[in-house]
């Protein structure tokens, strides 16, 4: 049986992680190669706050894996995952063949980061920011009304 390319998101207790990123990839990658699962590439997403609480958590370290295993390997890594104390959640995603290098590509890449906090960084030389037409939808929104 060939393997598969999965994607991994992670969403780790800070508390518990407390700058010491490095030993937490280590476990990721020790909890999948224990399950001869190939780690591609593994970094560092986000730390954000989240919408409601995770296991009495307020914010996260959002952490992002590729890694190549057989689809058969996916539960008992799921179940060994769900005794991680660090670990708040996971999901993992099949990715398509046709978009393994490219996903990969952009992960190791060193504008990866850059990517993801585009949005939030783009100014013009003016200071002004940028319309980067991400959030256009079919028209702006209807104010409040005043009765």
């Amino acid at each position: 049986m060939a393997a598969n390319v999965y994607e991994c998101m992670f969403i780790l207790d800070s508390s518990k992680v407390a700058g010491n990123l490095d030993a937490a990839d280590k476990q990721i990658r020790a909890t999948l190669e224990k399950h001869n699962a190939e780690v591609l590439v593994g970094r560092l997403w986000d730390e954000r706050k989240f919408a409601y609480p995770i296991k009495k958590q307020k914010k996260g370290i959002y952490y992002l894996t590729y890694f190549s295993s057989e689809g058969k390997n996916l539960v008992p890594i799921e179940n060994d995952f769900s005794l991680n104390e660090t670990i708040l959640r996971l999901m993992i995603l099949k990715i398509h063949p046709k978009l393994v290098e490219t996903m990969l590509k952009l992960a190791t890449g060193e504008h990866a980061a850059a990517l993801h906090n585009m949005q939030e960084d783009a100014t013009g030389d003016d200071g002004v920011p940028v319309d980067l037409g991400v959030n256009d939808g079919p028209g702006q929104r209807r104010g409040r009304r005043h009765d």
